[in-house]
């Protein structure tokens, strides 16, 4: 049987595809800074000051007031991760994210979880109204 090499090489990637993806990393980092500081803000209200940034840090990973940011930080790294892989980004790869994005970021007062307590967030804090905005700019447009 004779064994034949292919040295297909992975399709480049589409213009602008990378460039998206970065602009959707950092305004999430930014809306994601925003949220941090809004709960934290929330927090001290009830329970009084947080004494240092390890104790913040502490609370964020451990503490169940801060555990519904967890969505915003696994996109986060979701989207870290596929712009440092290796293989070149697919229009697809992107549009994946960009839509879990989008479905992600929705506030409602009704809601549970996240939906819920992002409402809250953009209800008394204009920081996170100013990132949410940036964000749903990068997720509604087309490159």
């Amino acid at each position: 049987m004779e064994r034949t090499e292919t040295n297909a090489q992975p399709a480049p990637e589409p213009p602008g595809a990378r460039q998206r993806l970065s602009a959707l990393r950092e305004a999430l980092l930014h809306l994601h800074k925003a949220l941090l500081e809004s709960e934290r803000i929330s927090y001290e209200a009830s329970f009084g000051q947080i004494s240092s940034p390890y104790q913040f840090l502490h609370l964020v990973t451990n503490d169940p007031w801060f555990a519904w940011l967890a969505p915003v930080t696994r996109l986060v790294a979701a989207v870290d991760e596929k712009l440092d892989a290796k293989e070149p980004l697919t229009a697809a790869e992107v549009e994946l994210l960009v839509r879990e994005a989008g479905a992600l970021l929705v506030a409602t007062t009704d809601g549970e979880g996240f939906s819920r307590h992002y409402d809250e967030a953009l209800q008394r804090s204009p920081e996170v109204i100013m990132a949410h905005a940036a964000t749903a700019r990068i997720i509604r447009s087309k490159n």
